[in-house]
Formats: C-alpha cells, structure tokens, sequence
C-alpha cells in the first residue's frame, strides 16, 4: 500500500470554481479574492480579513504595518518553521526565541522572563492544530510591569499601547479555544494557505484583524490591502474598468496580494470545510483509539477543557527513544508505503539561526518534543482501511527497534 503523506483535496466542486476563474477573463486579485475573504470573516468571525500571496508575506506586512525594524525584538517559540523567524529579519528585527511546552506550543512563562524594552509583538505558534493558550499570553502582554516597559516607536505601536500578540496559526483555522474561533483570538492572526494545508489555495495566506479600540478595524483593512499593492490607491480590477486609469503610490509597499485564481481554489475547499473537518477528526479519533493502548505511544492533544484542535497534523510522539531511533522508525515505516514527516527541526538546529547564534542546548523541551515526534498523514481522502494500515505499520517499526 502506498500512502501519501499530505495531498490535497480537490474534487469537482472545487475544479469548477477555478475553471469558472479561467473563463470569467480574470485571474488575478479581484471579485474571487473578495469572496474569499467573506468566507473566512463567516468562519472565523473576525471583523476583517484580507488574502495574501503567502503566510510569510503576510507576516512581514503587518510587522512593516506596526513600525518593526531595526532595533525592535519580536518573541517566538523555537519549535516553529523557520518562516516565523525570518519574516522578523526580513524587517530587521531581531527574533528572540524561548522554549515551548509539553505540548508544543509557546511557554508563557519563558515568554514573561523575555520581554525587554526592545519587545514590540509577541508570535505564538499554534501547533498541529491546537491552538496557544491566548489566555495565558494576553494576560502576559497586557500585565501592567509589561506594559510599563513597551516603548512605542510609530504611531500604530502608540495606539495600541502595548505589546501587539500576533498569532502565527498557519496550522489552526476551524479550530476553538474556550469557543473562540482561530482568527479572534488575538489582536492579528495570519492562517497558511500552502497547499498542505487544511484549507488551501496552493500559495497564500490569509490575515485576520481583530485590533482593539482605538483602532477600526476596517480602515486598518483597507490600509493593509494597500501595503499588499505597493501602496497602490487602485488594484488592477479597479484600474481595468473604464477610466480608471490613474493611480498613486502612497508610500513603498510591498506586492503580495493573492490573484483570483488561488482564492477560486480556497473558495472550493473552504464552503465544505465542516465536511473536511469532521473528516480530518474521524482520522484523528481512530489514531487515538489505537495509540493510546499502546504503552510506547504518546498521542497529541485533540481535544481538552480549553482547546479543540482542527486536526492539522497528527504529530504522534514514542516514549523511550532517542532521535537516531525515530530516523530508523521512520526509514522503517517509508520502505513499507507509508509518507510521514517530522515538524520541525527546531530553528536553533538549523544552520541560518546556528550561524546567528542560537543554540539548542537553551530549548530543551523544544528538542524533546522534535527528538521522538514523527507526524502521520492525516487528510480527508484517507480511508478506515489505510488509517489501520499506518497504525500497524509504526508499530512494526516500533517492534524492530526491539
């Protein structure tokens, strides 16, 4: 049996609505886009939404947006891809990276003990699915030591007052926390429309706005869209009709809108999203009920008294082995059909951050968690046939360890 590890769904529906794109002679950012937004506004219930090219594009647009550069420090988790701390860079910003918890996602008490006077955003991760606890962190942010210590230095960072919490949730729409949806849960998130996502438009991104008051949220909406169009007063679909011609540019932005015919393919998949959730947890529930009789098996967290995850990755953990034995199990577990992968390599492993100086030894349970993690397919196209098929087959890989 051969099994992918993450292909995307795509079925009639979904091919209809891009070839509808193809016909309608307009291909790039316009109506489709639009639409796209809507559906992720009724999703998530966030007051605005606006598409991008890329999760990373869209990261670094709203830390240009907030006055990030030179000077300013932004606090990630060092168990995340390597997207999060290089959108920081590529504003010249420093990233300062703490150490996440058991169950993946960032500690809010490392993130306490990092914030400094140079501290303008904190980027919680959420992981595989399962949100932060945004409780935890807001309540850090908006602590009046911590915010006695912010020193804005632009107008949007003056507004706000504080410590601008700007969620990294590449893995997480459809997902709740205390009913919350992914996207409300604090005051920016940005979802991943990569193409292994739940939800995808094979590149692309979506940015959800929920700032608080002084702010509305609407003309923030309408001043990132211009930051998406090299601040441009008039997108291409605008500039097309008859005398639209003439534009300006009001300051330099960047070009990272996403075209019509990627948000045709989100459109597709996100109007049945609940059928591809409920999917994506039918799989999750059968790896449960399989892994938690095994005593070697450390399943993630699916659902607790706070957080319901939307079953992104199936990130399985195998007690009492070490990281050359999870490369065996997965050399293992690849030879007989089966597609998994590992998320992450924690940055401070990785040669760009290790010539920056970070070091591994400074985040253990980040290298605990990635030492024994091996990440199962998990989509909607699998079967009760295959799913029980990945289930014997790592647990012979396990048994070849013996």
């Amino acid at each position: 049996m051969e099994i992918p590890f993450s292909p995307p769904f795509v079925n009639d529906e979904i091919i209809n609505e891009v070839v509808d794109t193809l016909r309608s002679g307009w291909i790039t950012t316009g109506p489709k886009v639009k639409q796209l937004e809507k559906e992720v506004v009724e999703l998530t219930g966030c007051p605005e939404a606006l598409a991008v090219n890329s999760w990373t594009s869209g990261a670094i647009l709203v830390l240009k947006w907030f006055g990030v550069g030179k000077g300013d420090e932004v606090i990630i988790p060092a168990y995340t891809y390597s997207a999060t701390a290089l959108s920081v860079i590529h504003c010249g910003a420093t990233p300062i990276m703490v150490d996440v918890l058991d169950d993946f996602t960032m500690d809010p008490i490392k993130l306490k003990q990092a914030i400094t006077k140079r501290t303008k955003v904190v980027m919680p991760v959420d992981f595989a699915g399962l949100m932060c606890d945004y409780e935890a962190i807001n309540e850090v942010v908006k602590d009046k030591a911590v915010v006695s210590l912010f020193t804005p230095a632009s107008e949007k960072q003056s507004d706000l007052g504080r410590i601008l919490v700007l969620s990294d949730a590449a893995h997480s729409i459809g997902a709740k926390l205390n009913e919350v949806s992914s996207g409300k849960a604090t005051d920016i998130t940005i979802f991943s429309f990569h193409a292994v996502k739940n939800v995808t438009t094979a590149e692309g991104g979506i940015i959800c706005i929920n700032l608080p008051k002084p702010f509305s949220n609407e003309e923030e909406y309408k001043l990132m869209r211009l930051w998406s169009l090299n601040g441009q007063t008039k997108d291409a679909f605008t500039k097309s009709q008859a005398g639209g011609w003439k534009y300006d540019i009001l300051f330099a932005g960047l070009k990272v809108n996403m075209p019509d015919l990627c948000a045709a393919l989100g459109l597709g998949q996100i109007r049945l999203y609940s059928q591809l959730l409920n999917e994506r947890t039918r799989i999750g529930k059968a790896y449960e009920a399989f892994f938690s009789n095994q005593a070697w098996a450390k399943c993630p967290i699916l659902v607790d008294e706070k957080r319901v995850s939307c079953n992104h990755l199936y990130a399985l953990r195998i007690n009492g082995i070490n990281e050359a034995q999870r490369d065996q199990m997965i050399e293992y577990i690849t030879d007989l059909g089966v597609a998994v992968n590992v998320h992450f390599i924690p940055m401070p492993m990785l040669t760009v951050f290790k010539d920056l100086g970070y070091r591994i030894e400074d985040y253990p349970q980040a290298y605990k968690n990635y030492a024994v993690e091996i990440s199962l397919p998990i989509y909607p196209q699998l079967t009760n046939e295959e799913v029980s098929y990945i289930c014997s087959t790592v647990e012979r890989a396990y048994k070849s360890l013996l």
